[in-house]
């Protein structure tokens, strides 16, 4: 007698109904990794055709066989979205296969350095990772699609409201796409257009394995930072973008949610209290736990 196959790996187990997204194309940049990759995963379970860009081919063509095998569609595009000449013309070969109604602008990166020890060189590549970049992601696709039939886009910025010492060069960026945001929501409202933004806190996600040195050490104490007592999954950012692209959100816009535990409340005069109360959101079924949490 043979041994029994082994059972099918669940999919992925989002909150909002099966077939909310079918007939509809979404587009993930930075899908390759991180929360990205989670996005697109539940994007494509609940029925969109879904777009995921990023640099690194094998990233984006693992995501894709993924999605795929799962049953979903995919389809990637590996370009830079800090080219202006790049963005243009993946943007206009995309559109060729049909519209785009939603954008996660979710591509983005930095560096841990002190503000003295930041070239100019290093700033401009972070500004241009996390908000220049995601401008040429907006604009193109309102120009040539969205401003036509609406949509809705999403952007990622972080919880920068205290700044963001250690990352100056990330947290006026990300401060500059949550602006970005409000004045993109307000022009272009006219065309049904929606733009929102996330901020979240700090996230178990791959991106976390990318860390040497101090900022490595640091990394597990966060969560003592938080109210909640633990960092986000993948799945609880994904969730709130998957809300704010879909119709329930149609009255949602130029708003920036945070998704961070808490940690932007309280002060030291009053510390939060330890416990193990919260429960994570397991809902992306192919999440892997970053090596630096074990």
């Amino acid at each position: 007698m043979g041994t029994d196959p082994p059972p099918p790996t669940p999919g992925y187990r989002s909150v909002f109904r099966p077939g909310l997204f079918e007939g509809r194309r979404a587009w993930v940049t930075g899908g390759g990794s991180g929360i990205g990759r989670c996005v697109a995963h539940e994007l494509a379970s609940l029925g969109a055709q879904v777009v995921i860009s990023g640099r690194t081919v094998d990233k984006l063509q693992r995501v894709t066989d993924e999605i795929t095998e799962d049953g979903g569609r995919c389809e990637w595009r590996a370009f830079d979205i800090r080219d202006e000449d790049a963005v243009k013309a993946q943007v206009a070969d995309v559109l060729a296969g049909g519209p785009i109604d939603g954008l996660v602008n979710n591509a983005g990166g930095q560096f841990p350095a002190p503000m003295l020890a930041i070239s100019k060189r290093g700033f401009d590549a972070v500004l241009a990772n996390n908000l220049t970049g995601g401008f040429l992601m907006m604009r193109e696709l309102f120009v040539h699609c969205m401003q036509e039939r609406g949509g809705a886009i999403v952007n990622m910025t972080a919880d920068f409201h205290r700044g963001m010492p250690g990352m100056a060069h990330s947290g006026a960026a990300r401060a500059g796409m949550a602006n970005l945001t409000m004045s993109a929501a307000f022009e272009w409202a006219h065309a049904g257009v929606r733009v929102n933004a996330v901020a979240p806190g700090w996230v178990a996600s791959s991106g976390m394995d990318t860390y040497e040195g101090p900022t490595r050490a640091l990394i597990p104490k966060l969560k003592q930072q938080v109210p909640l007592r633990r960092l986000a999954v993948e799945a609880e950012v994904s969730a709130a973008i998957v809300f704010l692209l879909s119709p329930a959100a149609a009255f949602i816009t130029g708003v920036t949610l945070p998704i961070d535990g808490g940690a932007g409340l309280g002060s030291p005069v009053f510390p939060s209290i330890d416990h193990q109360r919260s429960v994570p959101f397991d809902g992306f079924h192919r999440a892997v736990r970053p090596k630096v949490l074990d």
